[in-house]
């Protein structure tokens, strides 16, 4: 692994400061828009505006790198993300916070997808996994890292903004300065979401519903600790303490998910999370909310990547690009109506319909895969998990790497058996 760090530092360090920026920037929005005097209403709505962007974002980005290329295009979108950043500080109305959250969430997954096939083409098939690793690692690390540079003292209130900017543009430097050749990209194909359904209605309900309660609480979570009288450095400790529980379950998770029906590990995660959830509302504590908010994202962070694996299990191994651009779409299309409902919920039921939330949604994954259980069996073969960050999927690029290198040992092995046999 540590030959594998030397040898693709610069894109690892070109993406840890991309995902510090964009942890940094969704935490510092809501608290910086409550202090405006903001609404729940309408922090929902400015933060809903990323993931809307980013429906669309999947779709035209990867067309922009296959008709420019990976240098130009990464170039035109890292500045864009850069301006909309500082574009917060010469204005506090919350249109055109929307506005520059709908451009950023239309930046971003053009970002990943270059980073990432810029990535796999240097991998080759020996240190492939440990490249991965690190990878999944920074996917985890760079938000829990950038929320909790919320804390740090902002006395003109304009610094952490600047910090963004900065760390967005320094991102674009690593790139420009690798020795490596542009990889050739193709857009990968599309699967319609009904033909993903009729395979594995569980991935798609799952993913959507897991997308939903995992942009509630990050999303929320900031409000949610202000409303109970703590500080912006609380609630955004809260939320760091909340994100690392969830990337340290993400392997042994995976692992038991491995080993067994994943469907039965989505249970006990929804019942996990829901039971955090009840907890919470029973012993309201900043005791209890720390514990209990690291114990729901420990159970609906690894949903997304269960949920996807449990889709891979029973898909060709020419069908797995084209369905990870449409659970892609499902996580996106997820988190838009999450981040509309969490904040929303609030002020419900004497502040608690956010904890309500959160359990209904964990409840309905659990009530989907009883009866997922109940109607089929599970596959006989299962494949591997990919851990997933709080702010993304393992994006079309990883998989496609990943599918066209099963299909080349496909063929290597026909092929070795072709001459055996003559």
């Amino acid at each position: 692994m540590k030959r594998a760090f030397f040898e693709n530092w610069a894109l690892f360090l070109g993406m840890i400061l991309l995902m510090v920026a964009n942890g940094l920037l969704v935490t510092l929005l809501t608290i910086r828009g409550a202090s405006l005097g903001f609404s729940e209403f309408t922090i929902s709505l400015m933060q809903a505006a990323y993931p809307l962007g980013a429906l669309i974002g999947t779709a035209v980005a990867p067309r922009m790198v296959e008709k420019v290329g990976h240098i130009r295009a990464f170039s035109a979108l890292a500045s864009l993300v850069s301006i909309a950043a500082i574009l917060h500080l010469l204005t506090s109305d919350p249109f055109s916070w929307s506005g520059m959250r709908f451009l950023a969430g239309f930046c971003y997954p053009g970002l990943y997808v270059i980073t990432e096939s810029w990535l796999q083409a240097k991998a080759e098939n020996h240190n492939r996994a440990q490249i991965l690793s690190i990878y999944f690692m920074i996917w985890m690390a760079g938000p829990a890292i950038g929320t909790a540079m919320v804390a740090l003292p902002d006395p003109s209130g304009n610094l952490l903004f600047g910090v963004v900017s900065i760390l967005i543009s320094l991102s674009i430097v690593p790139l420009l300065l690798s020795g490596n050749r542009a990889p050739d990209y193709e857009v990968p194909d599309r699967m319609s979401v009904a033909k993903l359904y009729r395979v594995s209605p569980m991935a798609v309900v799952g993913n959507l519903v897991s997308a939903m309660a995992v942009a509630a609480w990050f999303i929320t979570l900031p409000l949610y600790a202000l409303s109970l009288g703590m500080s912006a450095a609380q609630a955004s400790g809260v939320l760091v303490v909340a994100m690392v529980v969830g990337a340290l379950v993400q392997y042994p998770v995976g692992w038991i998910s491995d080993k067994t029906d994943r469907r039965l590990v989505l249970l006990g995660l929804g019942l996990v999370g829901a039971g955090a959830c009840v907890w919470m509302l029973l012993a309201p504590s900043q005791s209890s909310l720390v514990i209990g908010f690291g114990l729901l994202a420990g159970a609906s962070l690894p949903m997304y990547a269960v949920c996807t694996a449990h889709a891979n299990d029973q898909l060709k191994p020419s069908q797995i690009v084209p369905a990870s651009g449409t659970m892609l779409f499902l996580l996106n299309l997820g988190q838009f109506i999450g981040t509309l409902l969490g904040p929303n919920t609030v002020s419900i039921a004497d502040g608690n319909g956010f904890l309500w939330v959160l359990a209904a949604l964990c409840l309905l994954v659990v009530a989907v895969a009883i009866l997922r259980r109940g109607q089929e069996d599970a596959p006989e073969e299962t494949g591997s998990l990919q851990a997933i960050a709080v702010l993304g999927a393992s994006q079309s690029g990883v998989l496609q790497a990943e599918s066209w290198l099963e299909e080349d040992e496909s063929d290597a092995d026909t092929d070795l058996s072709g001459k055996s046999s003559a």
